[in-house]
């Protein structure tokens, strides 16, 4: 077995074992912490894996979470595939939430959720759209941009709310249910969870990325430019057009992120006391998931269910949920530590060869 793992490690599966070994890492780490805080750590990960899978009520509730992460960790991804930084994924979901929500909210008929579901791609596209620009246009870091991108969106959406669309307590109306995304079949089969039909949207959206990516002239272009931008230009590409539509389909797939939250799990949108964190944890489950589709699929399952999981190992294990967070933070510790984890298997090997 540690055999292959050597071999593996050489091959184009390092790829693969990278974020394997990572998460084995994150959770020995988190088990030595529970055990030095005094917690059982092997009933702490019982209660973990009995929270995700030990009822289908929180099985229901671990796809529902996966969905967000998914769209947003396609979001981050997109742009890093395309040679770019979207650090600004929260705020581009959360004006995608509002804007699919007020059109829920105004829009009914048929095609309503369509509307809805496109307006948050519209939104979070248009927020991708200015970093995109200034990068291109004016050499702007899109780091910069996006994170302060995050806090406009998070205080413009606020005041419309407050301002304008506030129904009851701190929330707008409910979306009309010709644009509610909610599925009463999905939830009977989950114990009545929240799970919605944005799961399939955002499966969907995985196969969209890889697609666009590696089935399209357009996305050997987006990915060339990110590779080296002079070698694109010098082949006839436009780098700047291209660096401002990976922006926009970055965005977009943040908007539609949001817009499942609108217009499936909660049904309307509420003033927001701080981030909602949807849109940085997607930089973890694209990390994590090397920026694949499949990958980063896998990712958010198992950080959708370190979340819901979370629940229960304060309730069953006296664990603090907190410690979930930890545990996830030194899975990306790990994995943004493939060099250190390459160097050691690259010893077990030349040991091995030695002997």
């Amino acid at each position: 077995m540690m055999k292959r793992i050597l071999v593996g490690a050489r091959g184009k599966s390092f790829g693969l074992i990278v974020p394997l070994i990572a998460i084995a890492f994150g959770f020995l780490a988190g088990g030595l912490i529970m055990l030095v805080s005094g917690n059982n750590p092997i009933l702490g990960y019982a209660a973990l894996f009995q929270g995700v899978f030990g009822d289908m009520y929180y099985f229901g509730e671990t796809l529902r979470m996966m969905t967000p992460l998914i769209l947003s960790g396609l979001a981050v991804a997109f742009a890093f595939r395309t040679g770019l930084l979207n650090i600004g994924v929260e705020g581009q979901l959360i004006v995608g939430w509002l804007a699919a929500v007020v059109v829920g909210i105004y829009v009914d008929g048929p095609m309503a959720f369509v509307l809805a579901i496109a307006a948050g791609a519209v939104a979070g596209g248009l927020w991708g759209f200015v970093p995109g620009f200034l990068k291109a246009r004016y050499e702007v870091h899109e780091v910069i941009v996006t994170i302060m991108m995050n806090y406009i969106a998070l205080h413009v959406s606020n005041h419309f709310i407050r301002n304008y669309l506030l129904a009851s307590g701190q929330r707008t109306e409910f979306v009309n249910q010709s644009a509610s995304i909610s599925s009463p079949f999905l939830e009977s089969l989950t114990d009545f969870s929240r799970l919605h039909w944005g799961f399939a949207i955002a499966i969907g959206a995985c196969v969209v990325m890889w697609f666009i990516l590696w089935k399209t002239n357009k996305g050997y272009e987006l990915r060339a430019v990110g590779y080296n931008k002079n070698a694109s230009s010098y082949a006839g590409m436009n780098v700047k057009t291209n660096i401002v539509l990976s922006m926009v389909i970055s965005g977009g797939f943040a908007g539609v992120g949001g817009a499942m939250e609108g217009l499936g799990t909660y049904g309307y949108a509420q003033i927001l006391s701080g981030f909602t964190n949807l849109g940085f944890d997607g930089i973890a489950v694209a990390l994590l998931g090397a920026s694949t589709s499949v990958g980063i699929f896998l990712a958010a399952f198992l950080f959708g269910g370190l979340k819901i999981g979370a629940s229960n190992m304060q309730s069953a294990a006296g664990v603090a949920p907190e410690l979930v967070e930890i545990v996830i933070a030194l899975i990306i510790f790990f994995v943004a530590s493939s060099y250190l984890i390459r160097w050691i298997l690259g010893r077990l090997q030349q040991n091995k060869e030695e002997k």
